[in-house]
């Protein structure tokens, strides 16, 4: 199935995206176009979940879990070692469904294929480690003569939400950790990336994972409060922004939640750095997929002696970035999701400018596309500095003391990481003991993750960690075993 999505995409027709439900794939009853934000036309059609599509999925699911949970890990492993493989093999093809579906330059989208591949590596690699402990009972008078050991058992059956900005990616990070766990999983994909979504499931259903280990289907908010409510579902992977997390949340009721919301990073650049490096660092960071990321460079806080020449600096920058097709390679900034993102972002700009602000460069928008944009010194309260802006603008502010820009940074209602450029020892102790996010990345803006490293954040930036190992442990509880009048220890209580 998936050489059918490359294949449409390749000969620049629509990509017709169908549900996989109860083993097969399948196309019928309402569908929904995905309009491309640079191509403007219909890029993929993708059929919508029903009431009943829910309902047996549903059923699918709860019957599919024992059949995956008896696989035995090496045998998961080895799925997900050959998805891997054939998802290198395919990533240029791959990489164009993202650019067709979002807009993303190729070369970013190449790299998320990129990533798909070392994150599915990942899991495999995490799926042989999948283990338990033999417990110190008998370290206790009360457990003398007993043995107890635990092992990680499935949960059973997953839902995975994913987001439009990473769609690949996070895909693999969910349906990955999931398998790797001994799961199935019922994936909701994002109503503007179909077909991206698709065709990871269709590369892991090519390299051999089993039928049962997955359901997809396709739609909006109500489909996705209605798989968070339904009794089957044990755990919730969700990630997107703040509001509709909540929402995840009061749906679920009583289940573990891992979720990635949202952010307005901060990256922290003192008078010591090299100012050449963190210009450039957050040109490229702070536009790149548009700035469409939860991690996207969004306040950048300058010590006030260098904050004119770092301006200068990163204004040149920015200035130097390729806007255009996404489907040119020379192309580093695209289009954003929809006209709609677009739009928001430029009010947000003219609002900051409005109370005091100065655009230094771009800002220009043209349909979903809006030229890389550099705000110098809005106020705090303006949108822009508050909220979570998702789109192609940096803005840039002013700050004497390192103790204050630590208390503005960490007056965000989310944290999720943080750049810091300095040389400073005792600076980076501080910044990594005190800024309440989940990550502070040191000479490096807050736009930068491993896959196999912790990601997450804190207050309204989420809770939970995505990297497999920890997704592991999300996707599994504890089994405990306890053999009384049977010690592999000691028998005498004196």
């Amino acid at each position: 199935m998936w050489e059918e999505f490359v294949t449409a995409a390749e000969s620049d027709e629509v990509i017709a995206v169908p549900a996989f439900i109860e083993g097969a794939w399948r196309r019928h009853g309402r569908s929904a176009d995905r309009v491309g934000p640079w191509l403007r036309r219909v890029v993929s059609r993708a059929h919508q979940a029903s009431d009943e599509d829910v309902v047996t999925v549903r059923a699918a699911a709860a019957e599919g879990a024992r059949r995956v949970a008896a696989l035995a890990p090496a045998a998961r492993a080895e799925v997900l070692r050959r998805a891997a493989t054939i998802t290198r093999a395919q990533r240029d093809r791959l990489a164009l469904i993202l650019a067709r579906e979002l807009g993303k330059p190729i070369g970013d989208s190449g790299k998320e294929i990129d990533r798909v591949a070392a994150t599915l590596d990942v899991c495999a690699d995490e799926t042989r480690h999948i283990g338990g402990d033999v417990l110190p009972v008998a370290g206790w008078a009360s457990g003398v003569g007993n043995t107890a050991m635990t092992f990680r058992a499935p949960l059973g059956v997953a839902l995975a939400i994913t987001p439009f900005n990473a769609p690949a990616n996070l895909l693999a990070h969910k349906l990955g950790a999931s398998f790797a766990a001994g799961n199935t999983t019922v994936v909701k994909s994002p109503p503007q990336a179909p077909a991206s979504t698709a065709a990871v499931v269709a590369v892991l259903l090519e390299a051999g994972m089993p039928a049962e280990a997955v359901n997809l289907l396709h739609g909006g908010g109500e489909l996705g409060a209605a798989l968070c409510a339904a009794p089957e579902v044990a755990v919730i992977s969700f990630t997107g922004s703040a509001a509709t997390g909540a929402a995840v949340a009061r749906a679920a009721g009583a289940k573990p939640l891992v979720l990635e919301l949202g952010g307005n990073a901060a990256t922290i650049v003192c008078e010591d750095a090299d100012l050449a490096a963190a210009a450039r660092i957050c040109a490229r960071t702070g536009y790149s997929n548009s700035g469409q990321s939860c991690i996207s460079v969004q306040r950048v806080y300058v010590a006030e002696p260098v904050a004119e020449e770092f301006l200068r600096l990163m204004r040149a920058e920015v200035e130097t970035l390729v806007v255009g097709d996404p489907e040119d390679p020379k192309t580093e900034v695209g289009s954003m999701v929809d006209e709609a993102s677009a739009a928001r972002v430029e009010s947000w700009i003219a609002d900051a400018v409005r109370v005091g602000a100065r655009l230094l460069t771009g800002g220009v928008r043209d349909g979903a596309t809006l030229t890389p944009a550099l705000v110098a010194g809005p106020p705090p309260e303006a949108t822009i500095v508050r909220e979570e802006a998702f789109g192609a603008a940096v803005a840039v502010m002013t700050y004497r003391d390192f103790d204050a820009v630590i208390d503005e940074c960490n007056s965000s209602r989310y944290g999720l990481q943080a750049g810091l450029f300095t040389t400073r020892i005792d600076r980076i102790v501080q910044a990594w003991r005190d800024l309440q996010v989940g990550a502070v990345i040191v000479n490096g803006s807050s736009n930068y993750r491993l896959d196999h490293v912790p990601f997450g954040g804190v207050k309204e930036s989420g809770f939970g960690r995505e990297t497999p190992r920890h997704m592991i442990e999300d996707y599994t509880s504890t089994k405990t075993l306890m053999l009384r009048d049977l010690s592999i220890w000691g028998t005498s209580a004196s």
